[in-house]
């Protein structure tokens, strides 16, 4: 089953941010991050279920070699994965969940 794939506009908001970021580091920084963020987004949208529920119904999967989590909630009846944060985890915790 093809699932859909679709950001809150806040999740969007904060990848664009830390690729801008990353890529005003180091040149082609933000390149590895946007690599590594898509490398999870295909992990997630061919098995939605296998990174772990946590709260709210929300996933939670590390992207490689960066300090971020990609938080989705699964829609299966509407074949949907919904990113609800795109989150540093030197934040705090409480705020990764959108609801």
């Amino acid at each position: 089953m093809e699932y859909d794939l679709r950001f809150h506009p806040k999740a969007e908001i904060e990848y664009l941010e830390a690729f801008v970021w990353y890529e005003e580091q180091l040149d082609k920084l933000g390149e590895r991050f946007e690599s590594s963020v898509e490398r999870k987004l295909q992990n997630i949208i061919s098995n939605p279920l296998f990174y772990p529920n946590k709260k709210f119904k929300c996933r939670e999967c590390k992207i490689e070699d960066f300090p971020y989590l990609l938080v989705y909630k699964v829609y299966p009846e509407r074949n949907l994965i919904f990113i609800v944060s795109v989150f540093h985890t030197s934040r705090k915790p409480g705020k990764k969940y959108r609801k």
